[in-house]
């Protein structure tokens, strides 16, 4: 019979290194190993396979094993020790317990000659009581494999703050804080700290339980993150990268057994001599007893080293639940020496809230839904936390759990913006030829300056938009949350009539000056290119840029269009007539002036006055008939639009995870479509998927037009379709009567009817830009991973300070989303019915038969 493997990726060379949340390993010279363990596998077995497949010599160095196991608190990981026949058993069962689908296995080397007196699982003894056996716990190195919280420089924890608001102090507990506050434990603590210092010694790698940057707690206060330290910038902040696991299990750790002890209740009872990982685990457990529990409780005594609550209504009902527990001498680690419960009291009536679900345990619960969408909505948090507990929390709780939760995964809003030079120094460092630009005001403070202006854009896109078509659109959107500003974006198009991110840049607003900036920057340091189509939204600030001859957009360096989306908008604005919109949309699509004169001459007949305020507009600025083919077909600043509603969610976050998420949005957006173009070169695909749609309906189309030949020397024919429209050609001259050749760079239907009449292949009107090659071409460069704190120079410009006069001063949550216009309205969506009159085009509010009913 056959013996099942779990397949094992090994780690060896290299050094494990620990965060908050995670556990990696790096080296330069760092080996990756695949293996297939048998699930029999013993831990003597293993040890030799490694020794093999390593080629590393058992008989001058040792091998200590770390496994990599995911946390039920979120995202988590930390190093669990492979060190006996049952750890090895529990570390090729995690592909069946957890939702891991391969085991990393990290191999760190250690000399014969290093005398390791003390057993590795000998530590065992200091997390639980004499009462209790080490056996009773589900790992069998026990609990502590769980992650050491942070330790102050004095050995005390530095949880954060009690934000119970009812707190009191109790008589009982005056002999309970003049005993001491550290836990004794037995001789095995020495054992534990001798083992670590052993290791920190002989490796240089492990971190000593002593250590004052210990913090690897599942759940870090809130108020001891330090904002100023620098983010992890070569880590994608967006869900995409994100693996979400185990939503329902936010706080308890994999192997406290009060979760599978049950005495009394069957959420489980707490238990003396359970251990926690800091302070503020033991406090987030205990909100969540209560609040399964539907009991509230009371802070009696609370400080580094102690906490002790009792039951809210212990005076009333003369309630015994009490619990207390204590620090690990030594160490940031509580345990429980005294508890007496359950509760025996009932509650009077049933409450909407609970005391205990506050800001910080919502944080908790919600922080793996933000990293698999960041755009959740405050109501959604509301539901999620109804749905998990029972408790409607109010908006406003909700509201401050999910600001807490994104400072946590995202940095603070302030200090963002002294962080955004590094990020941008590990983008260009990382990314050779990446162009970054700063505008900053001085202020009198010693090597300090206030953030007024940044632009940027990456290499691929520069190097990219050589081989797009000659088209971009720019357009602006409004950052939230603490600080206002505009995001402007420039945004091209490429052979396959998709976008194309071209630049983006974080201003204090829309108006001349910073449009023009934006627009200088892209013609100085990203694109060069001629005869550019630009498309815009008639902006003033952006006119009058484009109309500035020093900054060169102006022609024929490049021609400016009109976004026909805007121009309707504002028609409808002026006139409100929702026929006379339409047939301004159908003049601006007409392919021939001789349509385009029709649909002018039927608004001029309406209404004069709206002929006379479209004439003043050229036509070549909204009118393909009259563009001469620039626009490519391209009517609107939609692919700009595009763009501006994919990084919705990310306006609301600080600035470094804003430029984060461009940067690794476009690695995504590059990785697919670099991998499609070399897909169609391989199967010699000569045109785009778009171009190709196009030319096959034109293909079906030309076999039932009559032609005409007159001359065929320069290709003059006569083309009647089957609809019975008549059309002149010139193939030699590239041109059609029904003007599409010209406004799409591809041939129409009546232009292959032609080449097919005289045998000419009709693939050599298509231009360039919708190839396969220049396709694969404009998505070819790559993306290189952003250099980490550790592999990037230091930073050694001024420090940068967030404006104060872009900070949003009005209280309350500002507005997400722009104001509604003429344009947001939905074609085929009925107005409003009134329930009263029940008459188109009002409510029963505004009704003016309301009171007479």
């Amino acid at each position: 019979m056959s013996v099942s493997t779990t397949p094992v990726i090994c780690y060896y060379n290299g050094q494990m290194l620990r965060t908050k949340t995670d556990v990696t390993y790096e080296g330069r010279k760092a080996v990756i190993a695949p293996m297939d363990i048998s699930v029999e596998c013993t831990f003597d077995e293993l040890i030799d396979m490694i020794y093999s497949r390593t080629s590393i010599d058992k008989r001058r160095f040792k091998l200590l094993l770390n496994c990599k196991y995911p946390l039920r608190s979120g995202n988590r990981f930390q190093p669990i020790p492979i060190w006996d026949d049952s750890s090895v058993r529990r570390m090729l069962n995690m592909v069946n317990t957890t939702t891991i689908e391969e085991i990393e296995l990290f191999i760190e080397v250690v000399r014969v000659n290093a005398q390791l007196n003390q057993s590795v699982g000998g530590h065992a003894d200091l997390f639980v009581s004499n009462n209790y056996n080490v056996a009773q716990y589900k790992y069998g190195c026990g609990p502590s494999c769980d992650a050491v919280p942070e330790i102050g420089p004095n050995g005390d924890d530095e949880g954060h703050a009690d934000e119970e608001a009812d707190y009191e102090v109790d008589e009982d507990v005056d002999d309970e804080c003049n005993e001491d506050a550290d836990v004794e434990v037995d001789e095995h603590v020495s054992s534990f700290q001798n083992f670590n210092q052993l290791l920190e010694n002989e490796q240089g790698i492990y971190v000593s339980a002593q250590a004052p940057s210990c913090d690897v707690s599942n759940h870090p206060d809130d108020e001891t993150l330090d904002d100023s330290s620098p983010v992890n910038y070569h880590l994608p902040p967006t869900p995409k990268f994100e693996h979400v696991e185990n939503l329902d299990n936010a706080i308890a750790s994999c192997w406290t057994p009060w979760v599978r002890h049950t005495t009394g209740y069957s959420i489980g009872e707490f238990v003396i001599g359970q251990v926690f990982n800091s302070k503020s685990n033991l406090q987030d457990a205990a909100k969540i007893y209560s609040i399964k529990a539907h009991q509230e409780f009371i802070v009696v005594a609370s400080s580094k080293k102690l906490l002790v609550l009792r039951c809210k209504k212990a005076k009333e009902c003369h309630c015994p639940w009490k619990l207390r527990a204590m620090v690990v001498k030594d160490t940031s680690l509580f345990v429980i020496n005294k508890y007496t419960g359950p509760h025996t009291c009932v509650n009077p009536c049933l409450n909407r809230d609970h005391h205990q679900l506050d800001a910080n345990l919502v944080v908790t619960h919600i922080q793996v839904l933000l990293k698999a969408q960041f755009t959740l909505t405050t109501a959604a948090i509301q539901a999620s936390v109804m749905e998990k507990w029972g408790y409607q929390i109010s908006y406003k709780k909700a509201l401050d759990g999910k600001h807490k939760a994104i400072r946590q995964l995202f940095g603070d809003f302030s200090q963002s913006y002294t962080e955004l030079p590094r990020l941008f120094l590990a983008i260009e460092q990382s990314n050779p030829g990446c162009v970054v630009v700063w505008k900053t005001c001085e202020i009198n403070m010693l090597n300090t300056e206030v953030f007024q202006r940044v632009f940027w854009s990456f290499k691929p896109s520069i190097e990219g938009f050589e081989h797009c078509c000659p088209i971009m659109s720019v357009d602006g959107t409004h950052l939230y949350r603490k600080y206002k500003g505009k995001l402007l974006i420039a945004m091209g198009c490429d052979g396959n009539n998709q976008l194309f991110p071209l630049a983006f840049a974080i201003t204090e607003g829309e108006n001349t000056d910073s449009w023009g900036w934006f627009l200088a920057c892209i013609r100085n340091r990203v694109t060069q290119r001629t005869s550019i189509c630009v498309i815009f939204d008639r902006h003033p600030g952006i006119m009058a840029a484009m109309s500035d001859p020093h900054l060169g957009w102006a022609a024929p360096s490049a021609y400016h269009m009109i976004c026909m989306r805007h121009l309707a908008s504002n028609f409808m604005t002026r006139f409100k007539d929702k026929i006379l919109k339409n047939l301004v949309c159908r003049a601006a699509l007409a392919t021939t002036e001789r349509k385009f004169n029709k649909h002018m001459s039927t608004i001029g007949r309406i209404n004069s006055e709206a002929l006379e305020w479209l004439e003043a507009i050229p036509s070549q600025l909204w009118a393909l008939s009259h563009d001469g083919g620039r626009r490519y077909g391209l009517m609107t600043t939609n692919i700009s639009e595009v763009f501006n509603n994919v990084l919705k969610g990310a306006r609301s976050l600080p600035v470094t995870a804003l430029v984060q998420l461009t940067f690794f949005r476009l690695n995504d957006y590059f990785v697919a479509r670099r991998e499609l173009g070399a897909n169609r070169l391989a199967s010699v695909e000569q045109f785009t998927p778009y171009v190709d749609a196009q030319l096959q309906g034109c293909v079906l189309k030309a076999g039932s037009m009559e032609i005409v030949l007159y001359d065929h020397v320069k290709g003059v024919f006569h083309i009647k379709s089957r609809r019975g429209r008549t059309h002149r050609l010139n193939l030699h001259d590239k041109n059609c009567t029904c003007g599409k050749t010209l406004i799409y760079g591809f041939p129409c239907s009546h232009m292959i009817a032609a080449c097919q009449h005289r045998c000419v292949d009709f693939r050599l009107f298509v231009e360039g830009y919708y190839t396969t090659r220049s396709y694969y071409d404009t998505w070819a460069s790559l993306f290189h991973p952003i250099f980490n704190e550790d592999e990037c120079s230091l930073y050694n410009g001024p420090t940068i300070v967030a404006p104060h006069s872009m900070q949003r001063l009005g209280s309350g949550r500002p507005i997400s989303t722009r104001l509604h216009n003429e344009m947001d309205a939905r074609e085929g969506i009925t107005s409003i019915t009134c329930e009263l009159c029940k008459q188109l085009g009002h409510n029963r509010r505004s009704c003016k038969n309301r009171n007479k009913v």
